[in-house]
């Protein structure tokens, strides 16, 4: 910055009594000059100025202050949240001349707080800050750990909530978000948490997100991830905010399923599901995506690239949903000649990671893919029970229920789960491990009952008993009338093969369990 610049500002700034600043891009050259009040000013929009992935915005701002203060915490929250090269405070003397120069720039160091360092104030007219060189340093830093990050497993995530609910209930929340973030490879380095109602605009209220945002530069981390839904208007104005991945527990779960689903089935709900998400979020940035287009079947001129990508994605949702009905009748026609057949048909229910595949498994000897993490298992699988003994009964397992499941979601696989209307038995499974179980419990029956399957004949299973105090189990599975098993371990099954025999004993009396027996139970 040249003395005479220096000087112009603070003299202009005495003469009219506000805040003056330019933004000045490497080269020196003024990019925008910004009038003030008294106290503060507006930065202007920067999104022309996109800072890319490991690198600074290329904008610095140098300003007055009229009454030679240091930099304020907003000159500092703004340098931080728009990723500004540098920031700068001129002190304006009573003479109208500069005094003191007050800098600062972001801090690379990795779990730094704050998010800037501030350098030595100094004379105006002794300044040698060496700008470019800070700047090259900082990048190369910022290079450096974005290497870093890509080569690392997965994402970087701080985890937010706002909620009045009681604190249990949000510490539960918040550790299975964590499992959900863990399942698609984002390691949580955080959380947050905010009593009371979300803000209808900004979630958590405009001073709140800034912290949050600058805590989240500050952990070098790569996305804000909320527990519950944001609207499209919300997700708008924190994006506007920072360049950082903004993402809700819907979208989560949409990238799960997304990944996890292998059927052609499967992959087309979930994009059915991903596209009712995306439609109403689509929105313009810049009048220069109007195009004009003429002829049959468009909209004409001063159509808009936000109305043509709405009018794509309804689209592909009619096509989808035309595919999935011709699905459904050959679904349908699988399911009849099952029927047919006469064998009793058991489906294995439950909360997510409650240890179905397992179950499945360890019943039929088959090797369905099993992993300790939420929504292992999409897509629906069926196999005759072999262990631990033979029985004339199909088992099939499902994909896991979880609260809050985005509607969606949830329209998206309805017709899959209404194929357990054909199922004989449910057997709910529980992970009786878990610090919740209890509300998995009443979230699995409350997705029962808006499918209007609760009239099927079920019983409770409680898994994972190896896990704890074996008397506690016990206890648990006396109290709530259910069967203690671990399907890891093969302890229980027995038990659980004889309850099957019983429950299906009045619309089996005359069909045979024991395959090739000839043998007839009552």
């Amino acid at each position: 910055m040249s003395p005479e610049l220096g000087a112009t500002l603070c003299q202009i700034s005495a003469e009219i009594g506000r805040q003056v600043g330019v933004m000045l891009d490497r080269r020196g050259r003024v990019e925008f000059v910004i009038l003030g009040e008294a106290a503060g000013l507006f930065i202007p929009d920067l999104s022309r100025h996109r800072a890319g992935e490991g690198r600074l915005r290329g904008l610095r701002l140098i300003h007055t202050h009229l009454k030679n203060e240091p930099l304020s915490r907003d000159d500092l929250t703004d340098l931080a949240l728009l990723r500004l090269d540098m920031v700068a405070a001129l002190g304006v003397g009573p003479d109208g001349a500069p005094r003191t120069i007050y800098q600062a720039h972001i801090n690379t160091g990795r779990e730094a707080s704050p998010a800037w360092v501030t350098l030595d104030p100094v004379p105006f007219a002794r300044l040698e800050t060496r700008f470019l060189e800070i700047v090259e340093g900082l990048e190369a830093e910022l290079g450096r750990q974005g290497r870093v990050a890509r080569e690392s497993a997965g994402e970087r995530g701080i985890l937010v909530c706002v909620s009045q609910l009681p604190p249990r209930e949000v510490d539960a929340r918040m550790a299975e978000l964590a499992e959900l973030a863990r399942t698609e490879m984002i390691e949580p380095i955080d959380t947050a948490i905010y009593r009371g109602d979300p803000h209808p605009q900004s979630v958590t209220g405009s001073g709140r997100i800034k912290e949050l945002l600058i805590r989240a530069m500050s952990l070098q981390a790569d996305l804000l991830l909320f527990d519950g839904e944001l609207t499209p208007g919300q997700q708008k104005w924190i994006s506007a905010f920072t360049d950082m991945k903004v993402m809700d527990r819907t979208q989560l779960i949409l990238r799960i399923f997304a990944r996890r689903a292998f059927s052609s089935d499967g992959k087309l709900r979930v994009e059915l599901a991903r596209l009712r998400y995306q439609l109403p979020r689509i929105s313009s940035k810049d009048d220069a995506l109007s195009r004009i287009r003429g002829g049959i079947g468009m909209r004409g001129p001063g159509e808009t690239a936000m109305e043509v990508a709405r009018r794509t994605i309804k689209d592909r949702i009619t096509h989808i949903r035309h595919r999935l009905e011709n699905l459904g009748h050959g679904r349908s026609q699988r399911r009849q000649s099952r029927k047919r057949s006469g064998v009793p048909q058991v489906a294995v229910i439950g909360y997510t990671n409650a240890g179905k595949s397992t179950l499945l498994n360890a019943l039929t000897g088959s090797d369905a893919l099993v992993e300790h993490k939420l929504f292992a298992t999409l897509d629906p699988a069926s196999r005759r029970i072999r262990h631990p003994r033979p029985l004339n009964v199909v088992l099939s397992d499902t994909v896991g229920f979880i609260r809050d499941l985005p509607e969606d979601l949830l329209d998206a696989f309805r017709s899959t789960l209404e194929e357990l209307a054909d199922a004989d038995l449910l057997l709910h499974l529980v992970d009786v491990s878990a610090p919740d179980f209890e509300g998995a419990i009443r979230t699995v029956e409350s997705v029962l009952r808006s499918l209007e399957l609760d009239r099927i004949p079920r019983r409770l299973v409680f898994n994972k008993i190896d896990l704890m105090d074996a008397e506690r189990a016990a206890n648990e599975a006396v109290r709530h009338g259910a069967i203690a098993i671990s399907a890891a371990r093969g302890v229980g099954l027995d038990l659980l093969a004889d309850e099957i025999e019983r429950a299906l004993g009045h619309i089996t009396a005359e069909r045979s369990f024991y395959s090739g027996s000839g043998r007839q139970r009552g």
